[in-house]
């Protein structure tokens, strides 16, 4: 890990001040005791592994690593102090509600009595005890455009795009596939010279063995580990990524693949809504690995040795489970928003999103009826590392019809931080766009709950939006009269500057330094989430 240099002040004020006279404004009156900018910020090195299981809940001035100032919030802030428990919806591929880190965060739907087969609450949805599963018994799923490649040429610029890129994806695949094959080889061979499951870089040092394979291996190896980082576990790591890849091409890029047909529910017919049931991680808890991710990041119990710690102290999770092996369907999304929110949730996160959105009305009209609900709605910005301001790049599900006008109030884009600031403090695989995303959270290294009481570090736009949902949530939970706009907008004034300049997008030749770029390319704020100084502005708007 690269040391950060030194801050002078002038550039912290940079950092934290500049263009945030209202947040200064709302911390002098909130708090007399304001804490100033100390005069440096001094790089610690090493990172401690508790430091790495918890980097974004840490403090840029008092730890030296972007985090959301979490740990802060709740020392100096948040003391003494009684919060409104706030329901969160997580639309993903389900949540493992049985999670000995996530004991007392799950939502009990108290109209429902306990499987007695009977819609209590007449909703449509039986025994719909802790949330809803529309996918039913369905874990794998083509991706959107393979779905518009499989209805056919009907001669529309929409197939012609999905054409090309289902073609590319195809290709790639297959490339992937060999690479994919030919890692698990090297890592075989690792294995049996090492006679070890899984190993780390010293143990890579100490292979003497002359033979040509062997070294070949280990020379590969070293190389990929040394890239990776500390977290990294080979066995797990290559062993995941053989199953992404051979998922797409059996799976998720399948012409001939009918995942839906499971479901038995038209998903062309909007007012088809009796399907799914009501085991909320689905039929294989195993597959619900990122929703169960997801949710850690915003309610793991804080302060109970288990795991790491969520954000948010107060929250109920609320599972709904529409996000397959693949993309999801707008039909399921749609319903899937407006269930959230007719079952009490004033936050709903959605680490999802696809190039395609053939029913995207839908979903718009989900994201409205949220909106006059007052639900906040925290969506992925995606991990492709394209300007999604760009049409041929859009990100569903979004919140303009044009691209470029917001058509409601009530949905915030996340990218993805790193955990070193600088430069490259933005992930290169996170998407921006300095109008369609609206500020950035930690998504690199995120520690947190995986199904059958298992941890696991992740990475993704998909760990920030739930980093930026947990602090949407001690908002709303300390914070109750504040509208779900308001939150947003506190969000994104609230937060923490990025540098001036920054490295956007996936570099594709390692081998020459990325060309950096004005910070205020990266989204709408050029700011990352800081729980801190959200909390001292929510404090003075809930007084206005």
């Amino acid at each position: 890990m690269s040391p950060m240099k030194h801050l002078k002040l002038s550039a912290f004020a940079l950092l934290v001040l500049a263009g945030c006279s209202t947040t200064l404004q709302a911390q002098e009156s909130a708090r007399k005791d304001f804490i100033k900018a100390p005069l440096a910020v001094v790089k610690k090195a090493p990172v401690s592994e508790n430091e790495l299981k918890r980097w974004s809940h840490l403090d840029l001035i008092k730890d030296s690593i972007p985090g959301m100032s979490v740990d802060r919030a709740y020392a100096e802030l948040l003391q003494g102090k009684t919060g409104k428990k706030v329901i969160v919806g997580i639309v993903d591929s389900g949540v493992d509600i049985e999670h000995e880190d996530l004991k007392g965060m799950i939502w009990t739907n108290p109209k429902e009595i306990p499987g007695n087969g009977i819609d209590d609450d007449k909703n449509g949805f039986i025994d719909d005890v802790h949330g809803w599963n529309f996918l039913g018994n369905a874990v794998h799923e083509n991706l959107e455009l393979t779905r518009v490649v499989k209805k056919g040429d009907d001669g529309s610029p929409e197939y012609k795009e999905a054409l090309a890129q289902y073609t590319k994806k195809y290709e790639d695949a297959l490339r992937d596939k060999q690479q994919s094959d030919f890692l698990l080889e090297v890592h075989k061979t690792i294995q049996k010279e090492l006679n070890k499951t899984t190993y780390k870089i010293e143990d890579l040092d100490a292979i003497t063995s002359t033979d040509p394979k062997v070294a070949q291996s280990k020379e590969i190896m070293t190389q990929i580990l040394t890239n990776a980082g500390s977290t990294f576990d080979p066995d797990s790591e290559l062993k995941e990524y053989s199953k992404q890849v051979y998922g797409q091409l059996n799976y998720n890029l399948n012409k001939e693949f009918d995942g839906r047909k499971i479901v038995g529910d038209n998903p062309e017919d909007i007012k088809n809504t009796r399907y799914g049931n009501n085991i909320v991680f689905g039929p294989d808890k195993e597959e619900a690995l990122h929703g169960t991710h997801v949710a850690g990041i915003i309610a793991q119990v804080r302060g109970n040795n288990l795991g790491g710690d969520g954000v948010a102290n107060n929250v109920e999770i609320l599972t709904v489970r529409a996000v397959p092996d693949g993309d999801e369907y707008d039909k399921d999304i749609a319903l899937g928003i407006r269930y959230a929110v007719d079952n009490g949730a004033k936050v709903i996160n959605g680490s999802f999103g696809k190039s395609f959105s053939p029913h995207k009305k839908w979903v718009y009209d989900a994201i409205k009826y949220a909106a006059k609900k007052d639900v906040l709605i925290v969506h992925a910005a995606g991990n492709d590392g394209y300007n999604i301001d760009e049409t041929k790049n859009i990100n569903y599900p979004n919140d303009s019809e044009d691209n470029v006008k917001e058509f409601a109030d009530n949905v915030i884009t996340i990218g993805a931080l790193k955990k070193e600031y600088g430069e490259t403090v933005v992930a290169g695989f996170s998407n921006f766009g300095k109008i369609n995303v609206d500020v950035f959270a930690p998504g690199e290294e995120i520690y947190a709950t995986i199904p059958n009481n298992k941890y696991k570090y992740l990475q993704g736009t998909s760990m920030a939006a739930p980093n930026a949902a947990g602090v949407a949530a001690l908002i709303r939970s300390y914070y109750p009269k504040l509208k779900a706009a308001q939150v947003k907008q506190i969000l994104m004034d609230s937060g923490v500057a990025l540098p001036s300049m920054v490295v956007l997008g996936e570099n594709p030749n390692p081998e020459v330094k990325p060309v950096a770029v004005s910070s205020t390319e990266s989204s709408r704020t050029a700011k990352m989430v800081n729980a801190y100084n959200a909390l001292l502005m929510a404090e003075k708007m809930s007084k206005k």
